[in-house]
């Protein structure tokens, strides 16, 4: 991407426009030598959410940007519903609700590692992980259970025995979207999740046992039950087959209704429709459905996790850190021209990022701010952060979520051979478990940026702080 037409506002922070049918700027957070890298359909793709009607403040773009389908991945608006503002179910993804939590543990780097092949072969039995996976964990529901899943999320998980209540105060919503419409979910859509509540899915979900390598950040690390050389574990996965098909439906639907509320799409992948439309309304329902699957889903691989461990270290305590999403659309207050507004806030492979004392935070999480995990890729380090007050004014309180991949999956299975992958990762102390070879290659720590580099970027641009560097030890993929 080239930086000349872009305004300079600091060495993180680069405005474009608005120009031609622009309604506001498009501002991009990275270092020079990120966003250079990044492919010229960022800014493309920027510049048509920015077109949108009813748009606020800027279409914004985190350090991980890269190319999306409509949204780039990476990408943050937010729009004003009294002002005509729409919703795009591509400006959320397909990937409804994705997101990371992570647990402590209070063990040591060293007891762990003693026992990490057969940890990793346990888990890898234990976890469903792969292209249409059923759950081992037996729950097969009926459609009655499945529609009480949607509309109570985590909740509905720890009320039917998977997890305790205190998971619920350390996930976003705490635990449960409000407003969702499981009724409104077609057939198709749940039959597709029938079997899939507890399974990690494939492509770039995982879940790592990791360490605690570098504190940067002592006094939150404290609050956040980080210790050096701690163990913690992280999940990433979201909605799977229901979340998909939602979006496959409302992006068809969206696309067709556009034109009748006189709304010229730049791309038909940004398909859009006002958000007090009645598609609009209803997406948004069936949306926070596909959230609240997303909950139950990580909610009941926790329970998986804990069991595994229980097996391994009776002492063990995998205690909820915290569980934060990156792709959704939520509403929000944030501050526009000086005041107060209600937005609907879309972010795409973008994390929330309240600062200490925001409203919505648990009273342990007040003094820190909301925990931010950024995820790595098998081989490569994973980051804590915590939320910034400034990150409000600089993005509507929003972070990157990842290192953001820097190919294609296509193009990292002619560079790399997931067999050798694992040998590697092997030879460095890392266990990996997968089904598929070929899903190794694509998901190569080499096809991705570089996450230190983007969390740095994030963090002096002022999205988020820096507290904790975790280094893998065990990686079951998909």
């Amino acid at each position: 991407m080239d930086l000349a037409d872009f305004i300079k506002a600091s060495d993180y922070e680069w405005h474009y426009g608005p120009v031609d049918h622009m309604r506001v700027p498009a501002i991009i957070f990275g270092s020079e030598a990120l966003i250079c890298a990044m492919d010229d359909h960022v800014l493309t793709q920027l510049k048509n959410v920015a077109s949108l009607r009813g748009i606020v403040k800027a279409a914004y773009a985190m350090p991980d940007a890269h190319w999306g389908y409509g949204f780039p991945i990476g990408g943050v608006a937010a729009f004003d519903a009294s002002n005509g503002g729409v919703i795009s179910a591509g400006g959320v993804g397909f990937d409804i609700s994705c997101g990371v939590r992570t647990l402590t543990s209070g063990l040591h780097h060293d007891e762990v590692k003693r026992l990490r092949a057969r940890l990793a072969d346990a888990l890898f039995g234990a976890i469903p992980a792969g292209m249409g996976k059923r759950s081992k964990s037996r729950i097969e529901l009926e459609l009655a259970e499945l529609d009480a899943m949607l509309g109570g999320g985590a909740k509905w998980a720890v009320s039917a025995g998977y997890g305790v209540a205190d998971d619920l105060s350390r996930t976003e919503e705490f635990g449960c979207m409000a407003g969702a419409t499981p009724e409104a979910v077609s057939q198709h859509s749940k039959e597709r999740q029938l079997a899939e509540v507890g399974t990690l899915g494939s492509g770039n979900h995982y879940l790592e046992v990791q360490y605690v390598e570098e504190i940067y950040d002592p006094e939150t690390a404290k609050a956040f039950d980080l210790e050096k050389d701690s163990v913690v574990v992280t999940i990433h996965c979201g909605s799977r087959g229901l979340g998909h098909q939602i979006g496959t439906e409302y992006l068809g639907q969206m696309a067709k209704e556009a034109l009748i509320y006189g709304i010229e799409l730049p791309d038909r992948e940004l398909a859009c429709v006002p958000i007090n439309s009645p598609t609009g309304q209803k997406y948004l329902g069936v949306m926070r459905a596909a959230i609240n699957c997303a909950l139950a889903n990580r909610q009941v691989l926790t329970h998986l996790v804990r069991q595994v461990f229980a097996g391994f270290f009776p002492r063990a305590k995998l205690n909820l850190l915290y569980d934060v999403s990156h792709n959704t659309c939520k509403v929000e207050t944030h501050i526009v021209n000086g005041r107060a507004k209600e937005l609907h806030v879309h972010r795409k492979g973008a994390t929330r990022a309240f600062g200490p004392g925001h409203a919505v935070l648990p009273m342990e999480l007040k003094t820190t701010g909301q925990p931010v995990l950024i995820g790595g890729s098998m081989g490569t380090s994973s980051y804590v952060l915590a939320g910034s007050n400034a990150s409000e004014q600089a993005a509507l309180s929003s972070s990157c979520h990842g290192a953001g991949r820097s190919m294609s999956r296509h193009h990292a299975t002619t560079l790399w051979s997931g067999r050798a992958i694992i040998k590697d990762l092997a030879n460095q102390g890392i266990e990996v478990r997968s089904h598929s070879y070929r899903g190794i290659a694509e998901e190569a720590p080499g096809a991705y940026k570089d996450v230190s580099d983007v969390v740095n970027s994030a963090a002096a641009a002022g999205l988020s702080r820096k507290v904790a560097k975790l280094s893998p030890m065990i990686c079951v993929k998909g």
